[in-house]
């Protein structure tokens, strides 16, 4: 059933909640954020604040959009408080040896009335349209997935003075913000991982290194750069002439992926790039043994050194960028992510930072094993499973509430204009 109250919930989701209790400042908002997280993390498809309301049998729609739009609570800390919660436990606590990984994502609006709205590529369809996009940092150390930070892209166009206007900003200046807060909140990453959107900007490359910080990006096939050899240095190409020029034995076969494996040929070569200082590897990567027979080339640079950067190392590290393309299919397929009904950006930035805290909630409580311990049967080792566990947990409690209240069901569905009886 897609029907809930709050006190269906399990005591797990009301004892995590207490840990976010401080940086809330009254008993409303308190209440509302147990009921939007319960509500983001129900059964039913749509989690809007219109559906969360109808599905929740003491929840109110104008209360529920109160706290959104107009409650004084602030998003960054509740987003610092949640960062926390991951830390103090041993379950949970990200290694010292991570990656932080950067992307963004988009999604489909209609109209032109919220903040941040403009005609731009869309990643979920494929192809430019009206929407909004998030740029997000992720952090991956082999074990645990966390989603880190979040901050909407707003287009020039959306400013009267164009890019002049100095609260415009590029993709790779929002990346560089966001890695540098995750660097203030002293998160050292062993590498960045990001794809060509930002690999390929030499500006946020350059920023990295003054802060000798390691990087693996995906360049574009057209940048030229310059091929470093044992006793010369050739003159400037761009990177796929070079790959194209290179013997076929250059390529080493390699297979990556565990439950589903993948051949790859890669070959590893040291250029330089004008714009940037000292030597880079770059692995050529195909999905053939042969460049003309190939169908998807990547080129991966990182500006790593020492005996561990050979193309094997470097195509194991960047497939973790795989994990915030996984975090980003979660979010937005099971909790709601682009489902609000908010229009100003504040409005938007607390819808993103709940929809994190509902991740990290089934993520905390799938890595300490609660939910495995009193409501499933079998591991829990995916998010969907994880979830799974919790609306089973809740379907049993309103199961239970719903025998000694049947005549307050009855009511509740009579408002709606059915019979239940």
């Amino acid at each position: 059933m897609k029907e809930i109250t709050s006190s269906s919930m399990p005591p797990c989701f009301n004892r995590w909640c207490e840990k976010i209790d401080p940086v809330l400042k009254t008993k409303a908002q308190k209440r509302e954020f147990r009921n939007y997280l319960g509500g983001l993390l129900g059964d039913s498809q749509r989690k809007n604040i219109t559906q969360i309301a109808h599905n929740n049998l003491d929840i109110t729609y104008h209360k529920l959009h109160h706290f959104l739009t107009e409650s004084t609570w602030n998003y960054d800390e509740v987003n610092d408080k949640r960062l926390e919660i991951i830390a103090s436990c041993r379950q949970t606590k990200i290694s010292r040896c991570f990656s932080l990984i950067i992307d963004d994502s988009g999604h489909r609006k209609s109209g032109n009335f919220t903040d941040c709205v403009g005609r731009q590529y869309i990643g979920e369809i494929g192809k430019t349209d009206n929407g909004n996009v998030i740029v997000t940092t992720h952090i991956y150390d082999g074990v645990r997935s966390f989603p880190l930070d979040v901050e909407l892209y707003e287009k020039a166009e959306n400013f009267p003075e164009g890019k002049d206007a100095p609260q415009f900003q590029k993709k790779p200046d929002i990346a560089f913000n966001l890695i540098e807060k995750c660097l203030n909140r002293n998160y050292c990453p062993q590498i960045i991982l990001m794809d060509g959107g930002y690999g390929n900007n030499t500006n946020l490359l350059g920023k990295l290194e003054k802060k000798n910080l390691k990087y693996i990006g995906i360049i574009a096939k057209n940048r030229l750069v310059k091929l470093v050899k044992q006793d010369f240095i050739e003159s400037e190409k761009t990177i796929a002439e070079i790959a194209k020029s290179l013997p076929q034995d250059s390529f080493e076969k390699i297979r990556i992926g565990k439950n589903r494996e993948k051949t790859l040929w890669v070959a590893t070569i040291n250029i330089e790039l004008s714009a940037l200082s000292g030597i880079k590897t770059v692995a050529i990567v195909m999905n053939a043994d042969t460049f003309e027979n190939s169908t998807d080339i990547d080129y991966l640079m990182t500006n790593e050194i020492g005996e561990k950067v050979c193309g094997n190392w470097i195509v194991e590290t960047y497939t973790q960028r795989n994990w915030i393309e996984v975090f980003y299919r979660e979010i937005k397929g099971w909790l709601g992510l682009s489902q609000y009904q908010v229009r100003n950006k504040r409005s938007l930035m607390r819808h993103f930072i709940l929809v994190f805290c509902a991740y990290t909630f089934i993520q905390w409580h799938r890595l300490t094993g609660g939910l495995r311990r009193q409501w499933g049967n079998k591991p829990l080792n995916t998010f969907a499973e994880a979830l799974e566990a919790f609306r089973n947990a809740v379907s049993f409690r309103f199961f239970q509430w719903l025998k000694d209240n049947v005549e307050v069901f009855s009511l509740y569905k009579a408002s709606l204009g059915v019979i239940w009886a």
